[in-house]
């Protein structure tokens, strides 16, 4: 049960922190209705679930050590995300929620929560490097219980969180959400611009 215990502590240290992930939900919970905030919260758990699945069993490795590969994704990487923080940034659109503001296709959802996990270079690096290194410091038994502890972190985090914030959504106007969006969306370009630079570092290894 440490173990367990220890894997959800861990999962939420790794999920809580400020990311394309968070705002992307954080924003969905402000601005649409409830089934629609819970739908986006099942496929955004979907890809973190999967990418910490695919890091704890080694996957993530794959990238680190395969140049070519990480060059590929951390180039489309960057520049999709600091797309997204530009979009973000310049959305004057208020806060309609219950009132039915046009809500994005489910293709739509399930691409950009793609891209705001899966096309995160940093994110397999990190995950790989902490959660295979807990894999290879607890027995096989050990290692179940503790991804599984990982993954509820996962999904805690994503049902709570956006509940969370839709509670409180009354709280905030046009004017507060505008300042949201400049903020979080600065953040997520802040973020493309140093995949950018890992980029142009990498970019200077290999040629």
């Amino acid at each position: 049960m440490g173990a367990f215990i220890q894997g959800f502590t861990i999962g939420l240290a790794y999920v809580m922190p400020i990311g394309a992930q968070n705002i992307f939900v954080i924003n969905t919970a402000l601005t649409h209705r409830s089934g629609y905030r819970r739908l986006t919260s099942l496929i955004v758990i979907f890809f973190d679930v999967t990418i910490s699945l695919m890091c704890f069993y080694g996957v993530g490795t794959i990238m680190e050590t395969n140049k070519w590969l990480r060059f590929i994704v951390l180039g489309a990487g960057a520049l999709i995300v600091m797309w997204i923080g530009f979009s973000i940034f310049r959305d004057k659109s208020g806060i309609e929620g219950e009132q039915g503001k046009e809500e994005l296709p489910v293709g739509k959802i399930i691409s950009t929560a793609c891209v705001v996990t899966w096309f995160n270079p940093q994110a397999w690096i990190d995950g790989s490097m902490m959660l295979g290194a807990f894999r290879i410091s607890l027995p096989p038994a050990s290692g179940i219980l503790f991804i599984s502890g990982v993954c509820l972190a996962s999904v805690t985090w994503w049902v709570v969180m956006p509940a969370v914030v839709s509670l409180f959504k009354s709280k905030i106007n046009d004017r507060i959400f505008r300042g949201i969006n400049i903020i979080c969306g600065s953040i997520i370009m802040i973020y493309g611009v140093k995949l950018l630079i890992s980029f142009i570092g990498l970019c200077k290894e290999m040629f």
